[in-house]
């Protein structure tokens, strides 16, 4: 018992020792890093719903904490404090919606800041400073959008967008690495992200970016006289097949494998993966979102239904209008009016493993109130009020072409 006390003694006092290593490393690095004479930011881009970090790269030695600002624009006289001024703001990322405001989607940790779900108005300035107004080092982030993000399939021949030229600049997509196979053992397929960049020599010089006369389409280092060249422009995503084996797992002794095996067969369907399942019952006829447990949008995630593979080439959100089940770029499952044949579990593959299951139960609701998000009732709204403003307009045609009749046509009464 007393060999046990002093082993854990011993691992405190070396996890004890490693922490303030890491915090005195961090302080080092403060230390070589001078901050500019001059404030500058240095661009970033990145696709909507991703989470960043943003490091503060240098601050005085004589700061102990830092405050983060944001700009929508430069010289803009409202600015968002994104820190409780004592720099020790922490969010559980797992209780981020999508959507919410960014005051409720960000964290602070050893002066870094992490803004998770970023969306596109989340675009502007980062600045890292003092709660009196002295600013360190500065961010020119650029979240590009994924509503009208185009899509190109390998697989169909189809491919990335031709660069755009004009006279002072150019457009261009900066792809990432192919993701990993998102499934093991079957057909699966991978993603590979591009964002929208401009080269052009007329860029502001006080944003810095990794490659001279580059940065992104969203960036604020781009003039005004160019036309907002991410109109011109949208990211893009490519999907290609691919197939992966699976990771062979540790095979136990024999006499273990034999007792797991009975084990198993007694209380297990062969057929279902030993995998954790969570029982979900959903009302009909209204909309659910399943997302993937411990999954960002850069990951690759497919899902399943029960057997059936649920492929981004059939199943990718904008290939067809009328899709009632399909997938966002943010790996998010989404099912609209939820029917009685959606019944059944679904699978979740998360970077070529099989991660979570969930098992749909649908239920009737006697009485369920109409509410103005509802998608039938918008749907409802939309068609009467289209209705209503063509038979108006037909309406006053009508009236517009015999009064254009009676005024040109007939003939003076004498």
């Amino acid at each position: 018992m007393e060999v046990r006390l002093l082993g854990v003694t011993v691992l405190l006092c070396v996890a004890d020792v490693l922490h303030a290593f890491a915090i005195e490393e961090k302080d080092d690095v403060f230390k070589r890093t001078a901050c500019p004479a001059f404030l500058l930011f240095e661009n970033a881009a990145y696709l909507a719903d991703m989470t960043f970090e943003l490091p503060c790269n240098c601050k005085p030695e004589e700061v102990n904490s830092v405050v983060w600002y944001f700009q929508k624009d430069e010289g803009s006289h409202h600015t968002t404090v994104l820190t409780d001024f004592a720099g020790t703001m922490v969010v559980d990322s797992g209780h981020i919606h999508v959507g919410s405001d960014v005051l409720k989607r960000f964290s602070i940790r050893m002066f870094s800041l992490i803004v998770f779900r970023a969306q596109a108005g989340d675009s502007g300035l980062y600045l890292c400073g003092t709660k009196k107004g002295d600013f360190f080092y500065g961010y020119d982030v650029d979240v590009q959008p994924t509503k009208h993000i185009t899509v190109a399939f390998v697989d169909r021949g189809q491919h990335a967008q031709e660069d755009y030229t004009e006279k002072v600049f150019s457009l261009f997509t900066t792809f990432w690495d192919w993701t990993k196979c998102d499934r093991c053992g079957v057909r699966g397929e991978q993603r590979r992200i591009g964002l929208c960049y401009v080269r052009s020599a007329q860029l502001h010089p006080r944003y810095r970016t990794a490659v001279p006369n580059v940065t992104s389409c969203g960036s604020k280092a781009v003039p005004v006289r160019f036309h907002h060249p991410g109109q011109l422009r949208r990211p893009e995503v490519v999907i290609r097949s691919c197939l992966a084996p699976c990771l062979k797992e540790e095979v136990p002794k024999e006499g273990v494998q034999a007792i797991s095996n009975i084990i198993s067969k007694l209380g297990q369907k062969p057929w279902q993966p030993s995998i954790p399942t969570q029982l979900h019952t959903h009302p009909a006829g209204s909309r659910l979102v399943i997302a993937c447990p411990r999954a960002r949008p850069e990951h690759a995630v497919a899902w399943d239904k029960g057997s059936i593979r649920l492929y981004r080439s059939h199943y990718l959100l904008g290939i067809n209008r009328s899709m009632r089940i399909f997938i966002d770029h943010g790996n998010h499952l989404h099912i609209l009016r939820v029917r009685l044949s959606d019944r059944g579990t679904y699978y979740c593959w998360r970077e070529g493993e099989l991660v979570a299951g969930f098992r749909l139960s649908v239920s009737y609701q006697s009485q369920r109130k109409r509410t103005l998000d509802d998608p039938e009732t918008m749907y409802a709204i939309k068609i009467i009020l289209t209705s209503y403003i063509l038979i108006t307009t037909i309406f006053f045609g009508i009236h517009l072409c015999r009064c254009c009749r009676r005024l040109f046509w007939c003939p003076p009464r004498t």
